[in-house]
């Protein structure tokens, strides 16, 4: 063998065994961005620097919802003692939604008062790791999970409930944990009735399911919508994004829309406004 095919050949096994190691670290920045998405595999935490968003305003019929975590959010900004929260309810109704709009809402009243984390489902067992990080940093961190929830076999929220409370050295003060889930307790209802069919004792096990959404400090649940604020959201985001145009008729097209989804939603309602923009040939600039 010639030394060329040699060094080809030893090329190949370098560029292979170099696939197989562990991903490159790379050096946490916390000035690149306010908002980050944790990497549990190498630790990272990656700037964000156009967050997925609507404005605040834009969001119809979950008034209530906004006064109370925009307080608590508010207070923690400033200092102030503030409560996790479980944003819970139907599929689509503004929970995640929710959620980035007050982040940006109090980074626009207050420049770099807090910088937003996502938290990915899987990699919740990594949060101690993200949590020993973010003690020592000066800036406060609002961590977000969006779509939590457990299913059986699932043991990773045992570590979760310590990390909200009941750890010895439990949340630093200048964290805060919001998540959003389609489940009211994080459990599938069939797991939690299947712990309590097998269990010597039922309640206990209930109880040990069930506690995780104890928690959290404030629950705000999100309910299907009505046609009329079905149709406020539609009319805001056309109004916004200049599609309210003369020969539309906006309710009578958001409606058939919404049929043809089988239910009414913000999600349906966004989702309508992005197809009438691609009809009418705007671009949506969030």
């Amino acid at each position: 063998m010639d030394n060329q095919k040699l060094c080809n050949i030893l090329d190949r096994i370098a560029k292979a065994l170099e696939r197989q190691g562990p991903a490159a670290c790379h050096e946490n920045d916390l000035t690149l961005a306010n908002a980050f998405v944790w990497h549990a595999n190498t630790k990272w935490l990656q700037p964000v620097p156009l967050v997925n968003r609507i404005d605040l305003n834009l969001l119809r019929g979950i008034d209530r919802q906004i006064a109370i975590l925009m307080d608590n959010t508010g207070r923690f900004a400033n200092g102030l003692p503030a409560n996790n929260a479980l944003l819970w309810g139907a599929r689509g109704t503004g929970k995640s939604s929710l959620v980035k709009a007050i982040h940006a809402e109090i980074n626009r009243n207050k420049d770099d008062a807090l910088i937003l984390v996502e938290v990915h489902r899987e990699d919740i067992p990594s949060l101690p790791d993200l949590l020993i990080y973010l003690r020592n940093q000066k800036q406060k961190f609002l961590l977000f999970c969006d779509d939590l929830s457990f299913d059986a076999h699932d043991n990773s929220y045992k570590s979760l409930k310590a990390i909200l409370e009941g750890g010895i050295e439990g949340r630093p003060q200048n964290v805060l944990f919001y998540a959003t889930s389609n489940r009211r307790h994080l459990m599938a209802r069939d797991m939690i009735e299947n712990e309590s069919s097998n269990a010597i004792h039922t309640s206990e096990a209930v109880e040990e399911k069930v506690s995780l959404s104890d928690r959290f400090g404030i629950w705000l649940g999100f309910h299907n919508c009505d046609q009329n604020t079905y149709f406020a959201i539609v009319e805001a985001y056309a109004k916004r994004f200049g599609l309210d145009q003369d020969g539309i008729d906006l309710r009578f097209e958001a409606n058939e829309w919404a049929v043809t989804r089988g239910s009414r939603s913000g999600r349906v309602a966004w989702q309508y406004i992005q197809d009438l923009a691609g009809k009418l040939e705007k671009p949506i600039k969030l």
